[in-house]
């Protein structure tokens, strides 16, 4: 099969490609333009980077953070996503678990990796220069390690093959209503860190010729999604469910669209309807996660979209509900993948035991709960404790870990709390020593100078004791159970 870069770069030289709004005025970035920068950077790479080496990618939405990926890819090395927002502890987690050597960023970015790994400027390389061959790649050749929430310990890195984009292209062409018409030009508030971002919207747009819009927001707001949808004439969005209901709340219409996508948090009819009002479409819905991503879709105009099921299983894979046994059940059950589909992971980087529990015979476990109604799939809700807010997923462990750096917390449980906004808050319940004031914002602050400033606890409770197993161990339903019933559900 081809290298990925070369799937991205096969269209031609004068198609637009990136259409840059991360600047003061609009930049068309053709295929030509792209090609020559990425020839650029890969020539650079070779000199400091060999094949299987893991490089890290630290920046926002520009047609440079495209450019260092496709290079790290066509000469055959591992690109690892890096977020912006994430301080130095997560940034450190995830640069030693995956031994990155280098990571290509901005000025800004290398202030926020700091002493963690040599930082290369990716817009340094020249664009001029005979072109670089890609290097031969196979389904199963490593070439994006991204990191999961971590529900468990730290976030576990995804090591993912040159597979993966073909696995991601059935499932955005149904979520975008056969994705790739005449007119269509894609765009989501997703950083392009994450699988959402990456491998939902940039790398399948430019595979399938479509242009893709770079547009960093430092906060999504109504106004700049407004503008950017206009300025670039957006006809295909990706919105995480966060930003659909703050566009619901101010009652906004968005004429034009021909498709709108959301993924991450299931959708309730009001606002499929209210979708239908402000769009002129049917919101399409689709699901999957880092480690086999895209794996169920609607598309509103091949089969009807039914609120509260997440859609089909997208062509390719092969998406069951099954039993404890590993058996297939018409009830409740175990959300579950089918080895072998063309978006699953490789394996988790350096973690051989954690791979194999994520196994049961043939299936891959989603740890998601759900229900089969004929083809569609509906989804009940988590196997474990991870926090979806504001479309992030917030694995607790890091936030508990962080917090039991403060020199006054003794113990301390993170559970999501519900919220009519943002589906869920983090909360965050403390145990302090003996005399010490409690002081809320310091907690606060503790933690969104360590982690992702989305992470925080936006409430903390303090507790004199946590409800604990005869093992040690925090046990969440508890407090899980104290969060719902200061909600009064």
């Amino acid at each position: 099969m081809k290298n990925m870069a070369e799937q991205c770069l096969c269209h031609p030289s004068d198609q637009v490609a990136i259409i840059d709004l991360s600047g003061d005025a609009r930049r068309d970035v053709t295929y030509g333009d792209l090609a020559q920068m990425v020839d650029g950077l890969a020539r650079a790479l070779l000199a400091k980077v060999q094949s299987g080496d893991r490089v890290g990618v630290l920046l926002s939405q520009t047609p440079w953070c495209a450019t260092a990926h496709l290079a790290i890819w066509k000469i055959g090395a591992i690109s690892v996503p890096l977020f912006k927002l994430f301080k130095h502890d997560a940034l450190a987690s995830r640069i030693n678990d995956a031994g990155v050597g280098l990571v290509l960023t901005d000025t800004e970015g290398a202030a926020l990796v700091g002493d963690l790994a040599p930082c290369w400027m990716a817009d340094g390389a020249g664009t001029t220069g005979a072109p670089v061959a890609f290097a031969p790649a196979k389904r199963d050749t490593p070439a994006v390690l991204i990191y999961t929430s971590g529900t468990t310990g730290t976030p576990k890195g995804a090591l993912h093959g040159h597979g993966v984009l073909d696995g991601h292209l059935p499932g955005v062409a149904l979520s975008h209503d056969d994705l790739g018409q005449p007119g269509d030009c894609l765009w989501t508030p997703a950083d392009w860190a994450w699988i959402g971002g990456l491998f939902d919207v940039l790398m399948p747009g430019l595979a399938l010729g479509v242009p893709v819009v770079g547009a960093r927001m430092q906060k999504f707001t109504v106004q700049e999604c407004l503008r950017v949808i206009s300025q670039a004439s957006v006809k295909n969005v990706f919105f995480p469910p966060t930003a659909l209901r703050m566009l619901k709340a101010q009652d906004v219409e968005i004429p034009g669209l021909r498709s709108v996508a959301s993924g991450g948090e299931p959708l309730g009819a009001e606002m499929l309807a209210w979708g239908q009002r402000a769009f002129g479409l049917t919101i399409n819905e689709f699901y999957g996660q880092t480690e086999c991503n895209m794996v169920v879709s609607s598309c509103a105009t091949q089969y009807p979209v039914r609120p509260g099921f997440m859609g089909r299983a997208v062509p390719g894979f092969d998406v069951q509900v099954i039993d404890d046994k590993g058996e297939l059940t018409k009830g409740e059950g175990n959300i579950a993948v089918r080895r072998g589909a063309p978006s699953m992971m490789l394996r988790y980087w350096g973690r051989p035991k954690e791979t194999q529990t994520k196994f049961r015979g043939d299936w891959m476990l989603t740890g998601d709960r759900g229900q089969r109604d004929g083809p569609e799939i509906r989804f009940v809700g988590r196997d474990d404790d991870v926090i979806t807010s504001s479309g992030y997923r917030i694995g607790p462990a890091e936030i508990e870990d962080c917090l039991l750096t403060h020199p006054d917390v003794v113990t301390v449980g993170v559970v999501g709390k519900p919220d009519a906004l943002r589906t869920e808050i983090v909360k965050a319940y403390v145990v302090l020593r003996d005399g010490v004031v409690e002081d809320t914002a310091g907690l606060q602050n503790w933690v969104k100078d360590r982690l992702a400033s989305y992470s925080y606890p936006r409430e903390i409770g303090f507790l004199e004791a946590l409800p604990m197993t005869v093992t040690g161990k925090v046990i969440r339903k508890e407090l899980k159970a104290m969060a719902m019933a200061e909600c009064n559900l």
